[in-house]
């Protein structure tokens, strides 16, 4: 509701206490600014995704669940209706892309870890929708979720490190080793190899002690190459046994921290006392505790400081003309450091905070008396932007050095508001970030039915909500969580308020982001304004918006599947008007569309789940038999390697997750006998490319694909286009490339081989497609084994079925099936995900509470809806834990306010 009356205000321009708002021989008018500035808001709406995952953090064979949330500024256009989740390991490959359809902007999912293809690792979830593509892929939702294994996994590692010397690129690694039933590795031998990019920095041997450690040596040239490297180690337990393998990031291996300074609104001004942030990190990116001192020119203390938490907070400095200032800042390690701070200025005009209260958002114009005796009566704008709209805007004459800007907070959203600081010819001179609250978000309350339950006892949950003292319709998702076995520091997760309200609308990394919504926090709102004065923000740039440089548009909201393509004849003339047909039997779905004078089709609104197969055919136009259907490409965004959200990757699994882990063998205890048991039986052979030495050197592949899914492909190259996920074919070079390096410029092609042979893109049409027994596709070459020697960026590796015995002569019907039906297209492109439901038992009788249940996750249900009445009744059994239950809501009402709730029951036997 708010938001559509911010969007008419901010039409308009309007003054504010002691600033005079008037028309001076400016170069440009205020008005100008704002109806340019409105262009950005009014024809680009900001949209931002949430997830909301049942858990923390899983275990191989485990079904990950969670709900998509879409937030969006209610301007007049139609929001995305279809949301993409990945799932990125820690080295950024792709393993998996899942497409969410959303309904009044929410969305529920899972994704099944598979122990066939996943392995014990941080994995990356980025979320985005296609019109979020537009622009900076800072502002995608992205959470690491570590995923522990207790069934492949046979080897159990501790890693740690021990840097004395902060300067040289040297550091020395001390591994534990332990067997799969936590037994320690004594005495055993060790190979290892520093690995950095596709080169080997050095390796060497040794042998675990009587604790089964082992300590590495550790060593570069530089430092940012030991950071960037990998510890690859394989242990020999006996000798007749295979050995076991583990690699490990050296991301953390150096010890190092730097403090930065950043004075509020962006100078140390002459004569002005304000507030200087400063950040502290350590070479993981995370926030390290500091305390110091700050110098002047004569080594007199002027200021002191700590931090507030995290290695950031602010003090108040008074600084001179002339004087130049230094900060000696001690880490909690003992080491010692010192900082320059930013040179003192007289000619510049900044903007403050002043302070907030129920009804105004209070900031200030200052300037040095200096500054403001040269140029009296200096003219700037004051424009505040917020959750994607101009809420305020003004034209100020400065009466002295400083001026106090009023700003109504019923005009601002909950959440960061942005205040710009602009010379009359559009120059940006000062900028301050503050958290404005607004009204109070969801009131929600959680009540279950006893304080104290038993074991697989019913549980009644009364869920009810209220905004601002009203109620209105809202989606939330609820999950509930045996906490003795999945215990985790709520501080540390990414909730939906810490999302929209702040991680959302920065750049960079934010630790603990539930930190500042905490209100056991006593100090969370200083740490939240130490934040905004030392994060990054450039959601868009005032120069550009000024000079009419809007960002280029590629995508439209999407509202469903699309399929398009352009059709042809043979010659390469596009054929108007022609009719095509697409039909998805698993479906019924039968479509027809007709070509532009372009030759170009469309067919919209689609429906049907992944891996769906779907057939386009141009066999109803006259001369079909010469016409070609070529389909679009489908875009996704490049991948963000240097992501800032790696930092929250968990060194040692193992360990952080252990009670997980142990209750996650007993769920899989049977998979684990599988290993110590003899099967005798026949089971066929899958061939991978272990089975081939030239490319026995790549690791998992990112996608397999298999003979069933090429059913209905006559001719190879015909259907590599659409099978191949991850790649893209260039018409122009005829080469394949991987899709992402693709569409960042890059022009490696990928390299195929058939059989473990290496093969060109012409080669391919030779291969029988009925003869395939799977194609496997590698969009990263870790070790470099292949693309060193072939110069490839990614492999598509083809393997054929064994010939068994010479086969009679081919029919002339099986010929003409293999003949290139180029008017007739199977495809199988990225559908919708799965419907699937979260299992609930019920424990009426005895009988069913027989059965053991040692679920973590007791009860998850992403569809929960409050109607008019504000409120809603769900009941669930709870599991076998004994200890604390874990009741976390989350979700939005039609208002678009949000909200998040967590209560604790306890459960006994």
């Amino acid at each position: 509701m708010k938001y559509i009356k911010l969007l008419m205000f901010s039409m308009g321009v309007c003054g504010a206490q002691q600033l005079v708002a008037q028309t001076t021989d400016s170069t440009l008018p205020i008005n100008t600014v704002v109806e340019r500035v409105q262009k950005l808001f009014q024809v680009f709406p900001v949209e931002k995704l949430h997830l909301h995952f049942d858990k923390p953090y899983y275990a191989v064979g485990d079904t990950l669940w969670f709900n998509t949330y879409l937030s969006r500024n209610l301007a007049e256009y139609e929001p995305s209706k279809i949301a993409y989740v990945e799932v990125l390991n820690s080295r950024d490959s792709l393993i998996q892309t899942l497409r969410i359809p959303l309904d009044k902007g929410m969305g529920d999912g899972y994704l099944v870890l598979d122990p066939q293809y996943l392995k014990q690792e941080n994995y990356r979830f980025r979320a985005y929708t296609k019109w979020m593509s537009n622009f900076s892929t800072d502002y995608f939702y992205n959470k690491v979720v570590p995923v522990g294994d207790v069934i492949n996994k046979k080897l159990i590692t501790d890693i740690s490190f021990i840097n004395n010397d902060q300067n040289a690129a040297k550091s020395q690694a001390v591994i534990q080793f332990r067997d799969a039933v936590g037994k320690l590795l004594v005495n055993s031998k060790v190979n290892w190899s520093l690995i950095s990019g596709w080169e080997t920095i050095s390796n060497g041997k040794g042998e675990t002690d009587g604790l089964g450690k082992l300590t590495v040596n550790l060593s570069a040239k530089e430092r940012d190459i030991l950071k960037k490297a990998f510890l690859e180690v394989s242990i020999q337990e006996n000798r007749n046994e295979k050995p076991l393998t583990s690699s490990f990031s050296l991301k953390n291996s150096l010890w190092d921290a730097d403090v930065q300074f950043f004075p509020e609104g962006g100078d140390l001004l002459a004569g002005i006392s304000k507030n200087v942030a400063f950040k502290a990190v350590s070479a993981e990116g995370k926030g390290v505790p500091v305390k110091g001192r700050i110098l002047d020119g004569k080594g007199k203390q002027v200021a002191e400081f700590s931090d507030l938490g995290l290695g950031m907070g602010y003090f108040h400095l008074l600084p001179l003309a002339n004087e130049k200032y230094e900060a000696v800042v001690t880490f909690a390690n003992g080491q010692e450091k010192k900082y320059k701070l930013p040179a003192v200025v007289q000619n510049k005009a900044n903007v403050v905070y002043v302070k907030q209260d129920e009804t105004n958002l209070n900031m200030a114009i200052v300037t040095s008396d200096e500054d403001y005796t040269k140029n009296p009566n200096q003219s700037y704008y004051v424009l505040v932007q917020s959750n994607g709209h101009l809420v305020y805007a003004a034209q100020a004459n400065l009466k002295s050095s400083t001026a106090l800007i009023v700003i109504p907070k019923e005009r601002l959203p909950n959440g960061i508001a942005q205040v710009t600081l602009m010379t009359p010819d559009g120059k940006v001179v000062s900028e301050r970030l503050t958290f404005v609250k607004s009204e109070k978000l969801l009131d929600i309350n959680l009540a279950v039915n006893k304080e104290q339950f038993k074991a697989k006892e019913k549980v009644n949950l009364k869920l009810s909500v209220l905004n601002n003292g009203k109620k209105y319709p809202g989606r939330y998702s609820i999950a509930v969580i045996d906490e003795s076995k999945v215990p985790y520091d709520d501080n540390q997760d990414l909730s939906i308020v810490s999302n929209f309200l702040v991680t959302s609308e920065l750049k960079g990394y934010i630790e603990n982001p539930n930190a500042y919504f905490d209100e056991k926090n006593p100090n969370r709102d200083q740490a939240l304004d130490a934040l905004l004065m030392t994060q990054g923000y450039r959601r868009f740039d005032y120069q550009d918006l000024i000079a009419e440089k809007l960002p280029t548009l590629t995508f439209m909201p999407e509202q469903g599947i699309e399929l398009a393509g352009t059709l042809r004849l043979n010659t390469g003339r596009t054929v108007s008007n022609g009719g095509l047909l697409l039909s998805i039997p698993s479906r019924s779905i039968r479509k027809d569309a007709y070509t532009d004078d372009k030759g170009r089709f469309f067919f919209k609104d689609l429906v049907f789940a992944d891996s769906s197969k779907v057939t386009v055919n141009a066999r109803g136009n006259d001369n079909y038999r010469n016409m070609v259907i070529n389909m679009d490409q489908s875009y996704f965004p490049e991948i963000d390697k240097d992501n800032a959200y790696k930092n929250n990757f968990v060194m040692n699994i193992d360990r952080a997750i252990a009670p997980y882990l142990e209750n996650s063998k007993k769920e899989y205890r049977k998979s684990i006998l599988l290993d110590e048991v003899a099967v005798v039986g026949v089971q066929k052979k899958v061939i991978t490319n272990r089975d081939f030495p030239a490319i026995s050197g790549l690791s998992m592949p990112e996608h397999r694909i298999e003979p069933e899914r090429l059913a209905g492909c006559n001719v190879l190259t015909m259907c590599l286009s659409t099978l191949l996920t991850g790649i893209t074919y260039d018409s122009q070079t005829q080469k394949y490339y991987v899709s992402r390096d693709y569409n960042s410029g890059g022009r490696v092609p990928v390299q195929f081989f058939l059989n473990g042979m290496a093969i060109d893109e012409p080669g391919l049409n030779s291969i029988n497609v009925i003869d395939i027994e799977g194609i496997e596709i590698f969009l990263k070459d870790d070790l470099g084994t292949v693309s060193r020697m072939y110069q490839n960026n990614g492999v598509v590796s083809i393997y054929t079925k064994k010939i068994e015995a010479k086969k009679p002569r081919m029919s002339l019907a099986e010929i003409e099936k293999l003949l290139p039906k180029s008017n007739v297209i199977d495809l199988f492109p990225l559908g919708y995900i799965k419907e699937r439901k979260f299992y609930t038992p019920t424990y009426e009788t005895p009988e069913s509470k027989a059965v053991n249940d040692l679920r973590t996750t007791v009860y998850w249900n992403p569809k929960v809806e409050v109607t008019e009445t504000g409120e809603t009744a769900l009941d669930f059994y709870n599991a076998d834990g004994n200890g604390r239950y874990k009741v976390i809501v989350e979700g939005m009402d039609d208002t678009g306010n949000i909200g998040r709730k967590v209560i604790y029951y306890e459960v006994r036997l």
